[in-house]
């Protein structure tokens, strides 16, 4: 059925999205294709577009589609399954979803950390640390927006080896942790501020998963503390029962 039908006892945003979902379902409407606007599925289906905003909501409730600021409603293509193990390493995992992946650098800084950072790391309040922010993307959508923080004075210069290897677990071999492990991770979900929003493109009424995380080398000792911000379009987050 490609026509709604008025006084039948069915509303027509309901109507509308049970039409667009057979669409997505048949594959009429492919993973990652962009459906038309609101102003041309209102003139197809001669309604307005609060009718068609109405039914594109019940679509996103569905999962079937996903809104982008400033770029319009795509079709939702499937998930990534991301691993939290002892040993979560981002390309690895990318690696072995069989994606391509890649990291861009915002920022780099040597500072003073927020008290929750310094006492995660085990460092005085006075003891610097350098921040990064990165963005990861897999296969060229947007996954997350990462500030990682590390003791400056025990990993002087680290920055520009980060830059030079894109690799968290490359860079901190270099300064000789040859290995470290999640010592701890709590994930919650929160809506994004304006700088996330802005930065994942996404909207700023949808939660991503927020994940506090803390590596630690052989010895115990802290050597990062991480947030990650997930986009829950993109990544579905599978806590591994490690031995």
């Amino acid at each position: 059925m490609n026509e709604i039908e008025r006084g039948r006892g069915v509303a027509l945003w309901n109507q509308i999205s049970g039409i667009l979902a057979a669409d997505i379902l048949k594959g009429q409407l492919r993973q990652g294709e962009q459906l038309p606007s609101a102003q041309e599925l209102a003139a197809r289906f001669n309604v307005n577009r609060h009718t068609v905003r109405r039914a594109i909501a019940a679509l996103e409730q569905r999962n079937l589609v996903r809104t982008e600021q400033g770029r319009g409603t795509f079709v939702q293509e499937h998930t990534l399954d991301y691993p939290i193990s002892r040993r979560t390493r981002f390309t690895q995992n990318m690696r072995n979803l069989n994606v391509e992946a890649d990291i861009e650098i915002l920022e780099d800084a040597r500072e003073i950390p927020p008290p929750q950072v310094a006492q995660s790391l085990c460092l005085d309040r006075h003891e610097y640390t350098y921040r990064i922010e990165t963005l990861s993307r897999a296969d060229g959508h947007i996954v997350d927006y990462s500030t990682a923080y590390f003791p400056a004075a025990r990993f002087s210069g680290l920055p520009a080896v980060y830059r030079r290897l894109l690799s968290v677990t490359r860079t901190l071999n270099e300064f000789g942790v040859t290995d470290y492990e999640r010592k701890h991770t709590r994930v919650s979900a929160r809506l994004p501020d304006a700088n996330t929003s802005r930065l994942m493109k996404q909207p700023a009424n949808r939660p991503v998963l927020y994940v506090q995380s803390i590596n630690a080398d052989t010895r115990g000792l802290p050597v990062q503390y991480g947030i990650t911000r997930f986009s829950g379009d993109w990544v579905q987050l599978v806590l591994m029962a490690d031995n």
